[in-house]
């Protein structure tokens, strides 16, 4: 697609200055998760859109874990939803800097959080005040929902999709770093939590008691039964739902018949499955198996639950997307995630078109001591968004 004259006005009025400035303004917010709260971080992003005159709205979510809203545009027509987070993950050790004192280098943004996602949170900001500059607005609304605790449970993203909605959207752009490749679909996540429960004895009698680690080890070769069925029948795009076991932890001593053993698991979800549908199933196989009973018992909890989706590829919002990267001088395509992300609740609780589409590389950059993002990409970002938000609007359906 050609770009237009308004458009190329509009592009070039994004400033690198500003996005690289709050970026290194919410790094040294900090915000580690788990270890501190994201209150912070809100406060430099809400003050600074404020600024630009965008209409900002908080809502805490739990004590010092605000989620911040900033929109610009009239509220009486769909606009497109951008979607990121405000925490990050612990910064650990390992660093050549102070993780949350932000240094800009060989072209780089340094600290934690950089890449995974507040740059890319300056990304989307940068684009709505060039937008509101541009007199575009109100034909062209926008939304950036700053969610808390991306990172661990989903209190955020749980919070805004089941509160009443004060805006309508045709879309979700969730600003993940995904290197500007458009993401149309990735699996979800469930941890779960498997507690067995035994009876103690002395290990000279072990028939005197019920051994809950001996139980605990049937129900994973339980789980690698089901993985041999979820490889036979994978989803065409997002390939099969697996099981990893992460964790087991059980007994008080050698010498005693252990009473207790938790095993943690992670389950990737396909788009439609739920982690109450994956417990009650596993639940049933274990029953089958005749495992309970005789002094054992077991309970499934779950710990946490991120949904998966699947956009169509040929969905206008995929296809504006991506060529809304190529215009800005990247040969970039689709692709699917192993990841997962807030975008899963999006689609599933608010039914719009969702894809992930970000600056910085989530393999490479992110999570990691040193962790950094690109200048030039945080532009390229911003510039993208900014069509995204002003051709979207033109396409049937949209």
């Amino acid at each position: 697609m050609t770009v237009t004259s308004s458009e190329r006005a509009l592009l070039d009025s994004i400033d690198e200055h500003e996005i690289v400035g709050l970026t290194t303004a919410l790094i040294d917010a900090g915000g580690e998760n788990p270890g501190d709260t994201e209150e912070k971080t809100a406060k430099v992003l809400a003050e600074h859109c404020r600024a630009l005159g965008f209409d900002v709205r908080t809502v805490e979510v739990a004590p010092g874990r605000p989620n911040v809203f900033v929109s610009i545009g009239s509220d009486k027509r769909p606009g497109v939803l951008f979607v990121g987070h405000s925490d990050v993950v612990p910064a650990g050790t390992g660093w050549t800097t102070d993780p949350f004192s932000a240094v800009v280098r060989d072209g780089r943004i340094v600290g934690r959080g950089s890449c995974d996602m507040k740059g890319g949170l300056a990304a989307v900001v940068a684009a709505m005040a060039a937008v509101l500059r541009s007199g575009l607005a109100d034909e062209h609304p926008m939304t950036l929902a700053c969610l808390v605790d991306e990172e661990d449970t989903g209190l955020g993203i749980r919070a805004f999709v089941a509160e009443s909605q004060h805006r309508t959207y045709s879309c979700c752009v969730v600003a993940e770093p995904t290197d500007l490749v458009t993401i149309y679909g990735c699996r979800g996540a469930a941890n779960l939590e498997i507690e067995v429960r035994g009876r103690s004895a002395h290990a000279g009698q072990p028939r005197n008691g019920a051994n809950a680690i001996s139980a605990a080890a049937r129900i994973i070769r339980i789980i690698e039964g089901s993985q041999a069925e979820l490889d036979a029948n994978p989803d065409p795009e997002l390939g099969p739902a697996t099981w990893n076991v992460g964790t087991i932890a059980g007994g008080t001593g050698t010498s005693m018949v252990a009473d207790r053993c938790v095993v943690t698991v992670d389950r990737r979800l396909l788009p439609g499955e739920s982690a109450a549908g994956v417990v009650g199933d596993l639940r049933s196989r274990i029953e089958s198996a005749e495992l309970t009973g005789s002094g054992i018992d077991v309970e499934i909890g779950i710990a946490m639950e991120m949904p998966g989706f699947l956009t169509s590829v040929n969905n206008g919002l995929v296809t504006t997307a991506v060529q809304s990267v190529m215009d800005n001088g990247f040969g970039r395509s689709t692709d699917i995630w192993t990841a997962s992300c807030d975008g899963g609740f999006v689609a599933q609780q608010m039914g719009i078109p969702t894809v992930v589409l970000g600056p910085g590389e989530i393999e490479e950059q992110a999570h990691r001591p040193d962790e950094s993002v690109a200048v030039r990409q945080l532009t390229d970002s911003a510039r993208a968004y900014a069509l995204i938000a002003t051709r979207i609007a033109a396409l049937p359906g949209l």
